[in-house]
């Protein structure tokens, strides 16, 4: 939100100083496409912005995380949606479905991995294959 904000301000100082400089002639049809193109620029800035917020808050929401040997909370997500898998432990670890070939990641310590959640609404207990007594679910619907 601070980018936004400084690009705003920072085009109102480009139409700022093309007022002052642009003269009585031909400032006026030169200025108007100056703010035209600071608006352009403003509102480009602000699309990429709102979608990577939402695509941040999504992944934050797909994400399982690994620490001190357990796996965390359930997490639900869409069926056939992106995991994000985040081990903050020192040692390998995978996320393997108790059913088996619905998913299997396995996670180098303090590295991330990724796999796809199941097409079809369900809870899918998983383990890890290094330390089986590490369980977790994960929720598609």
């Amino acid at each position: 939100m601070k980018k936004i904000a400084m690009l705003v301000a920072a085009s109102a100082v480009i139409v700022a100083i093309g007022t002052a400089c642009g003269g009585s002639g031909n400032g006026g049809s030169s200025n108007g496409g100056e703010a035209t193109n600071a608006a352009t620029a403003t509102e480009s800035a602000e699309s990429p912005v709102a979608p990577q917020d939402d695509s941040t808050a999504a992944a934050d929401a797909a994400t399982i995380t690994i620490e001190n040997m357990a796996f965390g909370e359930p997490i639900t997500v869409a069926p056939g949606a992106e995991v994000r898998v985040a081990n903050n432990d020192s040692v390998e670890h995978s996320v393997t479905s108790q059913a088996e070939g619905m998913f299997d990641t396995h996670v180098d310590g303090q590295q991330k991995g990724t796999f796809t959640a199941p097409t079809q609404p369900g809870e899918y207990p998983f383990y890890c294959v290094y330390h089986p007594s590490m369980k977790g679910t994960l929720i598609v619907e």
